[in-house]
């Protein structure tokens, strides 16, 4: 269902599933670097666009959602990075370190659906 003015938030298929197409946990990248989105089990569309089984992708960086933060819009800083235009790719410019990295499908809101739909997270080495 959607949210509305009760309060309700948009329920994920069961299948679906996000994960990161082109890393994986231990990589080590130079910075910009490409991170590629997937999603199975439903569409991508932009914010904005309340359209059934669809959402579009979030990016967290360096940080976890709280409970409470799964069910609010997601915020949009340096660590929540919004891809609201429906993209499935970025280039990521992190500085040197580790750095974890984590998708997140929103519904046209921004809202976290449910149950979440979430990739591990995964740490890649900036060098």
């Amino acid at each position: 269902r959607y949210r509305d003015v009760t309060g309700v938030q948009t329920c994920a298929l069961p299948i679906s599933k996000v994960y990161i197409i082109n890393l994986k946990d231990g990589d080590t990248v130079s910075s910009p670097f490409k991170v590629q989105f997937g999603l199975t089990g439903m569409g991508v569309a932009p914010a904005g666009v309340e359209k059934p089984n669809t959402g579009h992708h979030h990016l967290i960086i360096d940080t976890k959602l709280s409970d409470e933060e799964l069910k609010a819009p997601i915020a949009s800083d340096a660590k929540h990075v919004h891809y609201g235009a429906g993209q499935t790719e970025a280039m990521v410019t992190l500085p040197p370190g580790k750095h974890t990295l984590q998708l997140v499908l929103g519904d046209w809101s921004h809202i976290p659906l449910v149950p979440p739909v979430m990739s591990e997270p995964i740490t890649v080495e900036v060098k």
